[in-house]
Parts: structure tokens; C-alpha cells; sequence
């Protein structure tokens, strides 16, 4: 513990969860982070972020907190705006100088945060993300589709990491603040990062997975396609967001190589008599 205390006693960390029906899990989440934690030389929070969970979830999270004390912070949001607002509001409130983020679920395991942000500072980066090397996950519903992404996601944005999915990651709390996230874009975050670090300040770290044994998964096939849609979105700007006039140039372009084309077939067919009107 001596080299964890070197590390971060100059740091504090804000831990970041977004949580959406997940009643069961609250208080051993809470009691987790606690145990995980319990030989951090800093200062820490924990905010819990409801985004508008239709069960007790509020409800005990409050209670956490007033079992626990005031470095439990609950953040109620008004409705369910999703995952990554949700992730976003907690970024915006956290006072921390190392920023966490994880899944509510208990399939991320807080022990893996002090290693994680100690490699955080020692190695001088702004990003450690998680990489579920051995996922507990339906094979087919969750690992074959994110095997798929995250080789595509990889490819289109330039950053290659295994595992964009897994939501436990550790930011450089000064860097992660100047991205902002929509849709279903905390999954894009280390390419997003991209735009504002060198990426050699980006690593992943094997973490702890664990099977999901209360609640409900929140995935199905229509969040698919939202993500499908917002990486579009990021492949464009991260390809064109210095240079939009290329993106409109090329596609210009593309128009007006087919209205030449159609021109110069009708030209051809007026020569040869037909009538075009």
C-alpha cells in the first residue's frame, strides 16, 4: 500500500455510476467501492447517477448515502435520458482530479480502480480503460457483436483498444471534462479522447468480470442501431472535423460526377436522334 499511497496522495477520485433500475445492486455496489477503496491515501466520491429508474433505485441510493455519509453523492435526473447523459451529468459534477466511470450492474468490479489509477499517474496518461479479457457474457447476444465493434470501431477511428464496451475506465479528470458525450457515444470515449490527448497516452488494463446476477440488461438490437449511428458520427469528425470543406468537396464531387454522367448520356442519345424532350 505504500506505493499506492505515493501515487495518489496528491489526487482524488470521483467515481462515476450510472444506475437505471438496478435496486439490488445499489448497496452491495456501495459496499464494494468501500472495500475496494478502503486503503485509497485520497480523498474520494462516489456519485450515483438515477436516470430515471421506475423502481426503489433512488431510494436506496439515498439511503446509502445516509448510511455511508455525505461522499456519496445521488444525482436524480428527471426521466430516463440514457446511459451516456446520464454518464455525462455525473463527469459534469465530479470533483475529482481522476474520474471513474462504471456500469451499476456489479459486473465491473471496484477492485480494479486503485491499480487502474495508480497506473493513471505513474505512467503519466489520460486515459486506463478496462479490457474483460475473460467477459462473462452470453457468447453470441454480447461478445460476438462486440468483438465485431470493436474491430470496426478500431479500424474506422484509428485507436485500437480491445474493448471500447467495458464501462470501467479511469480519466485524467482535466482531460476527460473538454469531451462531451451524446447518444450512445461513451462507448467512442477513447476515440473521442483522441481528439484531445496524443493517443499513446491511451492504455487498457485487463480487468475483473463478473456475471450480471441481479436486474435486467438494459441492451437490445435497437440500441445497436443507435450505435451504429453515432459512430458514423464520430468516424465523421474525427476524419473531417479540421476539414469539413473536404467532406462537402468530396461529396460535391460525387454529385457532380454523376449529373456528368447523365448529361453526357443524354448528349449521346440527342446525337443519335432519340428524343429526350
Amino acid at each position: 500500500m505504500k506505493a499506492l499511497f505515493v501515487s495518489l496522495q496528491n489526487q482524488s477520485i470521483s467515481i462515476v455510476v450510472p444506475v437505471y433500475n438496478e435496486e439490488e445492486n445499489i448497496l452491495p455496489l456501495v459496499e464494494r467501492v468501500h472495500e475496494a477503496l478502503e486503503h485509497i491515501a485520497c480523498p474520494w466520491e462516489l456519485l450515483l447517477v438515477d436516470d430515471g429508474s421506475a423502481d426503489e433505485t433512488l431510494k436506496v441510493a439515498k439511503s446509502a448515502r445516509n448510511r455511508f455519509g455525505e461522499h456519496i453523492k445521488v444525482v436524480p435526473l428527471a426521466r430516463n435520458f440514457g446511459q451516456t447523459a446520464a454518464m455525462q451529468a455525473g463527469i459534469d459534477l465530479a470533483e475529482g482530479t481522476i474520474i471513474v466511470t462504471m456500469d451499476g450492474d456489479l459486473q465491473n468490479d471496484p477492485i480494479d480502480i486503485p491499480s487502474m489509477a495508480m497506473r493513471l499517474v505513474n505512467e503519466d496518461l489520460d486515459l486506463v480503460a478496462g479490457w474483460r479479457r475473460d467477459r462473462k457474457d452470453n457468447f453470441w447476444l454480447r461478445k460476438v457483436p462486440s468483438w465485431i465493434a470493436n474491430r470496426l470501431i478500431g479500424k474506422l477511428t484509428g485507436v485500437v483498444i480491445h474493448d471500447y464496451g467495458c464501462s470501467l475506465k479511469v480519466f485524467r479528470a482535466a482531460v476527460i471534462k473538454k469531451v462531451r458525450l451524446y447518444g450512445e457515444m461513451h462507448r467512442f470515449i477513447p476515440a473521442w479522447l483522441a481528439t484531445q490527448t496524443a493517443p499513446s497516452r491511451i492504455k487498457e488494463q485487463v480487468v475483473t468480470h463478473h456475471p450480471r446476477t441481479a436486474g435486467t440488461s438494459k441492451y437490445g438490437l435497437s440500441r445497436t442501431f443507435r450505435v451504429i449511428i453515432d459512430l458514423l458520427s464520430v468516424y465523421f469528425f474525427m476524419r473531417f472535423a479540421a476539414r469539413p470543406a473536404h467532406f462537402f468537396g468530396l461529396l460535391g464531387a460525387g454529385f457532380g460526377a454523376v449529373g456528368g454522367l447523365m448529361m453526357a448520356y443524354l448528349l449521346v442519345a440527342k446525337l443519335f436522334g432519340a428524343d429526350i424532350g
